[in-house]
């Protein structure tokens, strides 16, 4: 019973936090939104005895891809008003694609198709199993195409959030190495010979 009621829970959770990425007018709030959801999935992984894929989604997509969404938004300082200005007349489109979506999900992923009269329960696992130890040889052989595309994309995204932050080198000050060890004792200190003023009404 109590094993139900966190799958609820979390499934709840992960369902509000889903739906308000998609509902925040705020994109701050919506990466927030979308690190909450995150946390529910992780919750729901948990529950499936898959230690380690919750907390490799929490340690890599909540601890730093979400925190590179964040920087990058925060860093673009969006107009949230003018990106709306063209969504009203695609308006229509956008409501037939969620339904049409959601149709297909219920249809291929509904009870008809996936349910206990169709897939048996799994075996219970002994506490002694290790998730890491099952997972890893699949991932390093069978999976392996699949994950290094994983690390491209992951790559191409650090490059692509580097390059829109980037805001030019002209008018910024910066130091450079070579040239500071490059130079003469006469090019640091120089020396200037005056001839000393006195100014009347001044006591030394």
């Amino acid at each position: 019973m109590i094993h139900k009621l966190i799958f609820y829970g979390f499934s709840f959770l992960t369902l509000l936090s889903a739906l308000s990425v998609i509902l925040s007018r705020n994109p701050v709030r919506a990466v927030l939104s979308l690190v909450l959801t995150f946390f529910g999935a992780a919750g729901l992984w948990l529950l499936l005895q898959a230690e380690f894929l919750g907390i490799v989604l929490i340690l890599v997509y909540v601890g730093a891809v979400m925190v590179l969404f964040l920087f990058v938004v925060m860093m673009l300082d969006i107009e949230v008003a003018s990106l709306k200005e063209g969504f009203t007349p695609f308006a229509g489109i956008a409501v037939l694609c969620a339904v049409l979506a959601l149709y297909f999900m219920v249809h291929f992923v509904g009870p008809a198709n996936f349910g206990l009269a169709d897939y048996a329960a799994p075996p219970a696992v002994p506490a002694s199993a290790s998730d890491t130890a099952n997972l890893a040889p699949l991932l390093y052989t069978d999976y392996v195409l699949p994950f290094e595309l994983a690390g491209v994309l992951l790559l191409i995204a650090i490059v692509a959030a580097i390059s829109l932050t980037f805001r030019g080198s002209e008018g910024r000050l910066k130091q450079s190495p070579d040239s500071q060890t490059r130079v003469y004792k006469r090019d640091r200190l120089r020396i200037i010979k005056m001839q000393s003023e006195k100014t009347e009404g001044v006591q030394p």
